[in-house]
């Protein structure tokens, strides 16, 4: 009786994780036979998958599984701060009425409010409390508050999408953002979840690696990343990813997404540089997945790679997704960047920056 009733409840837990995920909209939306074929001539889509340009190992065995879990359970080096990072709280007048060519918030994380051109454009918008399909499948944001609430930002020309990760595309974030945004830029197959979640087929633009768009004297490029994708158990590489150009008359910069180092970061230097500006992935790494995050060090080496005047160490201050600490990234690559001689900021969360100005000095605000 006792192992049927055991049977029964892992049947249960079971049946509830298979409806989970076919019917909560978080996972997504699945692909038409046109895109299928419309990803085909890509390049980059074979087997019924997205590639890396260079080979790229993900596989991890059952030893590498148990000393990830040890490590998470049992080694204590502050992955989450023991105190509330420090936000800047931003005002909304102040985001709408600004003037100037380039100035930005960054909200942690990998998520960012621009303003270039006289446009309103948003990075990876992740607003949510836990980068999950749920809440309780992942760590909470380790700041109470936004720097600004979503509903209080102003209208949005345009939205950049690296890839599908839940902590570069969030569900509830698109929801309420969906009514307020002009146009959304996204990597190949990224279309299916917008049109699942309710974004209108006219509202977005789906790019593959290096292809180039031009509106209202900007011009955007999907350029390549070394990353992969998917939402769900079974869809893994079933859209693309990148990074992104973004250019005004007068300003250029590259927003990375998440990737590990490779030639393209050189390709794209070479092809579109120098960038007044680069975010560049710099957190979440283990050297498990060295092949599709960077480690510090690479990270300042990329942004010699890209010709940046100025980088900016992105993808921290907000989640904990790996083991190391979680301010561990900006202690070890402003070494590099030291090394190298690079220009590197590191503003507060919330902190309005105008990179028309002098650039800001790095002041240790994750010392708490």
């Amino acid at each position: 009786m006792i192992g049927i009733i055991i049977l029964g409840f892992l049947g249960l837990i079971t049946i509830g994780g298979i409806l989970f995920v076919n019917l909560s909209p978080e996972f997504g939306g699945k692909h038409r036979k046109e895109d299928i074929q419309r990803y085909e001539t890509s390049g980059h889509f074979k087997d019924g998958i997205f590639h890396n340009i260079t080979p790229t190992n993900m596989h991890m065995g059952p030893k590498d599984i148990a000393k990830i879990t040890f490590k998470y359970l049992f080694e204590k080096n502050e992955k989450v701060p023991n105190t509330e990072p420090p936000i800047e709280k931003v005002d909304s007048l102040t985001i709408a009425n600004t003037n100037e060519d380039f100035s930005f918030v960054w909200f942690g994380h990998s998520t960012f409010y621009i303003k270039m051109g006289n446009k309103n454009i948003l990075l990876d918008p992740m607003f949510s409390e836990v980068p999950a399909p749920h809440p309780s499948l992942g760590n909470k944001r380790f700041q109470k508050e936004l720097p600004i609430d979503l509903e209080k930002l102003p209208e949005i020309d345009y939205v950049f999408i690296s890839h599908d990760h839940y902590d570069h595309l969030d569900y509830k974030s698109i929801k309420k953002l969906r009514k307020k945004v002009k146009h959304f830029f996204v990597p190949l197959g990224v279309g299916a979840h917008l049109r699942k979640w309710g974004v209108e087929e006219s509202q977005f633009h789906e790019l593959n690696w290096w292809d180039e768009f031009e509106t209202d004297n900007l011009k955007f490029v999907f350029t390549p990343s070394r990353h992969f994708s998917g939402r769900g158990p079974a869809n893994r590489f079933s859209t693309l990813w990148g990074s992104w150009v973004i250019q005004s008359q007068n300003k250029k910069i590259y927003f990375s997404g998440d990737g590990g180092y490779d030639a393209h970061f050189s390709d794209i230097g070479d092809k579109y540089g120098p960038f007044d500006l680069a975010f560049i992935e710099c957190g979440q790494y283990n050297k498990l997945w060295s092949e599709i995050h960077m480690m510090p060090e690479e990270t300042a080496i990329a942004a010699r790679d890209l010709k940046a005047k100025v980088f900016m160490p992105i993808h921290w201050g907000a989640f904990t997704l790996a083991m190391h600490a979680w301010n561990e990234p900006i202690k070890r690559v402003i070494i590099k960047a030291n090394e190298l001689d690079l220009k590197l900021i590191a503003p507060m969360i919330g902190d309005f920056v105008n990179l028309n100005d002098s650039v800001p000095e790095v002041s240790p605000w994750w010392n708490i």
